[in-house]
Protein backbone atom coordinates (compact mmCIF):
# COMPACT_ATOMS: atom_id res chain seq x y z
CA UNK A 1 0.00 0.00 0.00
CA UNK A 2 1.38 3.55 -0.61
CA UNK A 3 2.67 5.66 2.47
CA UNK A 4 -0.12 8.19 1.65
CA UNK A 5 -2.82 5.83 1.44
CA UNK A 6 -1.84 4.31 4.10
CA UNK A 7 -1.67 7.64 6.67
CA UNK A 8 -5.38 8.09 5.11
CA UNK A 9 -7.19 4.86 5.72
CA UNK A 10 -5.31 4.88 9.33
CA UNK A 11 -6.59 8.08 10.11
CA UNK A 12 -2.79 9.62 11.05
CA UNK A 13 -3.66 12.05 8.65
CA UNK A 14 -7.38 13.32 7.68
CA UNK A 15 -6.54 13.51 4.20
CA UNK A 16 -4.54 12.16 1.35
CA UNK A 17 -3.64 15.20 0.07
CA UNK A 18 -2.08 16.21 3.26
CA UNK A 19 -0.49 12.87 3.70
CA UNK A 20 1.35 13.58 -0.20
CA UNK A 21 1.86 17.16 0.95
CA UNK A 22 3.86 16.05 3.78
CA UNK A 23 5.92 13.53 2.36
CA UNK A 24 7.34 16.05 -0.20
CA UNK A 25 7.91 18.63 2.45
CA UNK A 26 10.43 15.90 3.60
CA UNK A 27 8.21 15.23 7.48
CA UNK A 28 7.67 12.26 6.68
CA UNK A 29 10.21 8.90 7.48
CA UNK A 30 10.13 5.29 7.05
CA UNK A 31 12.78 3.14 8.53
CA UNK A 32 15.13 6.14 9.07
CA UNK A 33 14.84 7.44 5.29
CA UNK A 34 12.68 10.08 3.65
CA UNK A 35 10.03 8.11 1.34
CA UNK A 36 7.91 9.99 -1.20
CA UNK A 37 4.15 9.27 -0.48
CA UNK A 38 4.61 6.98 -3.53
CA UNK A 39 6.55 4.39 -1.39
CA UNK A 40 5.37 0.74 -0.99
CA UNK A 41 4.70 0.11 3.05
CA UNK A 42 4.72 -3.01 4.27
CA UNK A 43 4.02 -4.66 8.04
CA UNK A 44 6.37 -4.04 10.30
CA UNK A 45 7.97 -0.54 8.76
CA UNK A 46 8.73 1.79 11.19
CA UNK A 47 6.66 5.65 10.24
CA UNK A 48 8.02 8.83 11.70
CA UNK A 49 6.29 12.29 11.35
CA UNK A 50 7.39 15.23 12.75
CA UNK A 51 4.14 17.70 13.10
CA UNK A 52 6.25 21.22 13.86
CA UNK A 53 8.18 20.48 17.48
CA UNK A 54 6.19 17.06 18.01
CA UNK A 55 7.25 13.84 17.10
CA UNK A 56 4.78 10.76 16.19
CA UNK A 57 6.48 7.20 15.71
CA UNK A 58 4.46 4.36 14.44
CA UNK A 59 4.89 0.79 13.46
CA UNK A 60 2.54 -0.77 10.56
CA UNK A 61 0.88 -3.90 11.89
CA UNK A 62 -2.19 -4.55 9.04
CA UNK A 63 -2.59 -2.78 5.83
CA UNK A 64 -6.50 -3.04 4.52
CA UNK A 65 -7.65 -1.50 1.63
CA UNK A 66 -11.00 0.12 3.74
CA UNK A 67 -11.50 -0.20 7.61
CA UNK A 68 -13.97 1.88 9.80
CA UNK A 69 -13.28 4.84 12.08
CA UNK A 70 -13.10 2.96 15.06
CA UNK A 71 -10.69 -0.14 13.86
CA UNK A 72 -8.35 2.74 12.70
CA UNK A 73 -5.91 2.78 15.89
CA UNK A 74 -5.55 -1.13 15.22
CA UNK A 75 -3.45 -0.43 12.14
CA UNK A 76 -0.56 0.54 13.87
CA UNK A 77 1.21 0.46 17.00
CA UNK A 78 2.30 3.84 18.52
CA UNK A 79 6.10 3.67 19.68
CA UNK A 80 6.81 7.15 21.17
Amino acid sequence: MRLDKFLKVSRIIKRRTVANDACRDMHVSVNGKTEKPAYDLKIGDEIEITFGERVFRCRVREMPEHIGKAEAGSLYEVLE
